[in-house]
Order: C-alpha cells, then sequence, then structure tokens
C-alpha cells in the first residue's frame, strides 16, 4: 500500500507539472468574470427582472451570489469542462507513449494494469479538483459581487424551475458538486480508454469531444426522444435532479449506476487494449 500511495503521488507530480492541466483553472475564472460582468449589463438585469416579477418572485430577493453562480456552472460547464476532462485523459498515456518515457517506466517491476489503474485514478482526482474549482470559484466571485440571498435555479432544456432560501439552496448547490464531477468521470473514461490505444493524444482528446459533442446533439433531436435513455449524455445530465422538489433519488441511483458501469466497461476495454499492445520494437 505505501508504494502504491508513492506512485500515485508521483502520477499526480507528473500531472500537474503540465502546463496544460491548469489551462482548465485559469480559463474557467477568465470565463466566470466575463459572464459575471455580462449579468450585470442593464438590459440583462431587466430580463431577469421581467421574468421573476411575472411569476410572482422578487427581483431583488433571487437576483442573488448563488443564481449567478448556478447560471455559470450550468452554462459552461458541460462543454468547457468536458474541453478540459477530455484533454487530461486523452494525454494521461498516449502522451507517455509519443515521449517514450512510458517505455522506461514498464522496465521496472510494475504491471501494466497497476499502472493504468493508477493512471484513471489520476483522472478521476483531476475531474473532481476541476468541478469543485469550477463551483466554488463560480460561488465566491458571484456572491462577492452579488451578494447572498435566495436562490433561483433555473434550467429550461431541463425543465428546471425551482426556489430556495439561501440556507436550503446552498447546500443543494454544494451537493451538486460532487454529483456533477462524478457525471463527468464518464467524459475521462472516454478520453482514458482512447489514450489507452494506439493512437496520438490530440486524437484521443478530439476524439473523445467528438463523441461527447455528437452524443448530446443526437439527445437534444426531439424525434429521439423515446430513446433518449441510450445516450450517456442524458445519465451525464443527472446531477441537476439534486435540485427538484422531492429529488428523484431513484432515478438519480439508476442514472449513476448506469454511468458506473460505463466508466468500468471503458477502463476494462483500455487495460485490454493497452495489454495487448508492444512497447519493444
Amino acid at each position: 500500500m505505501p508504494l502504491l500511495l508513492t506512485q500515485f503521488r508521483h502520477e499526480l507530480r507528473k500531472l500537474f507539472a503540465r502546463k496544460r492541466t491548469w489551462l482548465g483553472f485559469g480559463a474557467f475564472l477568465a470565463v466566470e468574470v466575463v459572464i459575471l460582468a455580462l449579468l450585470q449589463l442593464p438590459k440583462v438585469q431587466r430580463s431577469w427582472k421581467f421574468f421573476l416579477e411575472r411569476a410572482g418572485y422578487g427581483f431583488d430577493q433571487y437576483f442573488s451570489g448563488i443564481t449567478l453562480a448556478f447560471q455559470i456552472l450550468i452554462w459552461t460547464v458541460f462543454l468547457l469542462g468536458g474541453l478540459f476532462v477530455a484533454l487530461v485523459a486523452g494525454d494521461i498515456v498516449a502522451k507517455e507513449v509519443e515521449d517514450g518515457t512510458l517505455r522506461m517506466t514498464l522496465c521496472r517491476p510494475i504491471s501494466r494494469v497497476r499502472l493504468l489503474l493508477i493512471k484513471y485514478a489520476t483522472c478521476v482526482l483531476y475531474t473532481f479538483a476541476l468541478i469543485f474549482f469550477i463551483g466554488l470559484s463560480a460561488l465566491a466571485v458571484a456572491t462577492l459581487r452579488q451578494g447572498t440571498g435566495g436562490f433561483f435555479a433555473f434550467q429550461p432544456l431541463q425543465g428546471l424551475f425551482a426556489l430556495f432560501d439561501s440556507g436550503p439552496g446552498h447546500a443543494r448547490y454544494l451537493a451538486s458538486l460532487p454529483l456533477l464531477a462524478l457525471s463527468m468521470t464518464s467524459v475521462a473514461s472516454i478520453g482514458f480508454m482512447l489514450s489507452c490505444w494506439n493512437m496520438k493524444p490530440a486524437a484521443a482528446t478530439i476524439a473523445t469531444l467528438t463523441y461527447f459533442i455528437a452524443d448530446s446533439i443526437f439527445r437534444s433531436i426531439p424525434y429521439f426522444e423515446d430513446i433518449k435513455q441510450w445516450f450517456l449524455t442524458t445519465h451525464i445530465e443527472a446531477w441537476i435532479h439534486i435540485y427538484r422538489t422531492p429529488i428523484p433519488v431513484e432515478q438519480m441511483i439508476g442514472d449513476y449506476a448506469y454511468l458506473l458501469a460505463v466508466d468500468a466497461t471503458l477502463v476494462i476495454i483500455g487495460v485490454l487494449a493497452f495489454q495487448a499492445r508492444d512497447f519493444k520494437s
């Protein structure tokens, strides 16, 4: 166990020593500031005020920091989060193969399966770190600018319209972050599997994003409504159910069981593909 932890720490050091690993953190800070600035425009605020007051709720009460943080989170994490998770996961194995450092690693007394599982655990940890950074930094920046108040959770594409007091709202927001990270782990699993194949890091990243975006597009086509459960993004978006009242616990358990099964399958496929590769020649 001590050796395993040492190898895991070494893998984390290698990951966070790369400049591209930090791109996601910097990019999201910039995006958060831009979105927050745009939400302060008078025309934008008039639209929010008209929408809230028409529904019978006070604009000053619900146009708060946590409301803006939720909007930043929900409109950025799906695409940008998927981009940077795919970038890291697609690099995790393929980059070392391309650089030639993996051959040296495999000369040591460590099995390929153990090596890959350590790398996959590193991808999962990065995914959780990125999602928590996005969620907490958005909440901090928005609260500093707009202050505290009620929470208006609105997402028309998912049919979400919910209002909470400050305390319950913050509890739901914080509870959604580990669920969102668990959902985005499926993107990391796809990238990791492709990284284990014989392809360049850029190809693994692009293929992961292509599948992720294509799956999302197909799921959003109205004619595919009856088969939307076949698409991975349908289950990835299960995290948003935490904002519904009552919370559909059974549905969320089913969605995450599906995602975990998919993740395990992708990792197994990646390990088997990597085991069949020849690094001697």
